[in-house]
């Protein structure tokens, strides 16, 4: 826990996430350089910046696909810096993806179904005799996979080849196969990209619905009126440093952040 100050009130917020201090080098490129952010839990938060800033890395590096050569990842109270992406899904973070990683030849239902190997306990014997709570783990398995589709409005869709699916229907299912293992923190790149504007609306409306279900949200978006319509709190990124942070209304009025991504003069 740790205070912060608002015109309101003192208040105490809970942290899920943390950053302190994240850098990571491609070669000589400081793609990150020294990245401190803090992540309250059952909020949204926002990570946006000019292409290249270094947005995508960060997430990267969250989920354990880069390891930074230095800083701290704290989640949930627990130092999570190195560990391998599985590993980090473990212990409660799942992520979409900018472009859209779907298998596609694979039925609806399948794909959601990949997005539960954390939660599949039963190994290779008992796979292979099949007994009774082997059975009754893959039964409860199935049906949180369907209540992930209900949740997102592709239920109907199940049996239907992932191909197929509306390019808004296939964001849709991206983020039922990463809601399915109910993660404490959910990682959002680029939700809304390609999207057309009724899209855009119902995919911001699941949103809201993911958080008001206690999920934490890390969003990194281009979009600003979807930025600025679910944000909680922002923090911003150029160059691979963090150049502003605060409430959407700071953001929207910093001189700084308005050069820099928004389009100063």
């Amino acid at each position: 826990m740790y205070a912060v100050s608002s015109k309101e009130e003192e208040r105490e917020i809970a942290l899920m996430l943390a950053l302190e201090s994240v850098s990571i080098k491609f070669g000589g490129l400081l793609a990150v350089d020294k990245l401190t952010m803090k992540i309250e839990d059952g909020r949204i938060t926002a990570l946006i910046g000019p292409n290249g800033a270094g947005k995508t890395t960060a997430f990267n590096i969250i989920n354990g696909v880069y390891i930074p050569f230095e800083g701290t990842i704290v989640f949930n109270d627990d130092k999570i810096t190195g560990l391998k992406p599985y590993d980090v899904m473990r212990k409660g973070i799942a992520r979409t993806y900018q472009n859209i990683r779907l298998f596609s030849n694979m039925t609806v239902l399948e794909n959601v179904q990949v997005g539960m190997h954390t939660k599949y306990r039963h190994g290779l014997f008992s796979n292979v005799i099949r007994n009774g709570s082997q059975r009754k783990e893959e039964k409860q398995l199935r049906d949180d996979c369907f209540k992930a589709l209900e949740f997102v409005g592709l239920e109907s869709s199940a049996n239907n080849t992932a191909k197929n699916l509306s390019y808004g229907d296939q964001k849709k299912l991206e983020i039922a196969r990463a809601i399915v293992s109910s993660p404490k923190t959910l990682l959002l790149d680029e939700p809304v990209a390609g999207m057309n504007a009724k899209e855009k609306d119902d995919m911001m409306n699941l949103i809201r619905r993911i958080k008001g279900g206690g999920t934490t949200i890390l969003l990194v978006e281009h979009d600003m009126k979807v930025v600025m319509g679910l944000a909680d709190y922002i923090y911003v990124m150029n160059y691979g440093k963090c150049i502003a942070e605060g409430i959407p209304g700071q953001i929207q009025k910093n001189p700084i952040v308005i050069e820099a991504y928004l389009g100063g003069d």
